[in-house]
């Protein structure tokens, strides 16, 4: 190989070492841009950090599929709703979800760092916050689907955002728990109001019955719980 083309070898390949960096740097952006998160500060971007956070992605121990990860982050919000807005006979909000209120946020945050939500909490300021940890996770699972084109993760990572953005705005969402009236040897009061991780050990205690494997009771490593009926 003379001199000349080694020179002209070495401008081809710098030039295409850019180019190959130009098209990966907008491949990334694509990818970013398909995932559109909305502002953690803003209550539809809280919940939505709160049901990524609370759900499995692939990976993860408790991960089994896109649709079971999907439906966890839905029956979760759904729990939050229930709190608020559907409180069965014989029971007082503050009993369930330990504050009085109308707006989702105490729900999320009720008993600060360690209480309803492990980890979300009211800072000292009075605006929603999370532990590091949620925004390291997030950011991690962001940085995951910016490795390749838009798959699991952003649309998983999307769907959390949608249906909060759907909540907020009025829209119904169908509860699978809502028709549930008999847990052996309870009656209950149908749709869930409690979540933990799926464990024997974990249990909310009181008057929370757990919802067995053949209702759905777990799903996305959770176990969801409904109450036992009053009236």
């Amino acid at each position: 190989m003379t001199l000349s083309q080694i020179l002209n070898y070495k401008l081809y390949n710098k030039h295409f070492r850019s180019c190959f960096a130009l098209v990966l740097l907008l491949s990334t952006l694509n990818v970013f841009a398909a995932v559109k998160l909305p502002p953690p500060t803003t209550k539809e971007g809280f919940i939505t950090l709160l049901l990524i956070n609370e759900a499995p992605f692939p990976g993860e121990k408790s991960y089994k599929s896109e649709s079971d990860t999907k439906l966890a982050m839905l029956s979760i919000l759904l729990v939050l709703d229930n709190r608020l807005q559907h409180i069965p006979p014989g029971y007082t909000q503050k009993q369930i979800a330990t504050v009085r209120t109308k707006n989702i946020i105490d729900i999320i945050t009720a008993g600060g760092k360690r209480g309803q939500v492990d980890g979300f909490y009211l800072g000292s300021n009075g605006k929603p916050a999370t532990v590091p940890r949620v925004i390291r996770r997030v950011d991690n699972l962001l940085n995951i689907a910016a490795r390749g084109k838009p798959g699991t993760f952003a649309r998983l990572l999307n769907y959390a955002a949608e249906i909060s953005k759907s909540y907020l705005k009025g829209k119904s969402i169908g509860d699978m728990y809502v028709n549930l009236t008999f847990i052996y040897p309870y009656k209950v009061t149908g749709r869930a109001y409690s979540w933990m991780t799926d464990h024997l050990s974990f249990n909310p205690g009181g008057n929370y019955i757990s919802i067995p494997d053949k209702e759905k009771g777990s799903i996305g490593g959770n176990r969801f719980f409904t109450l036992k009926k009053l009236k």
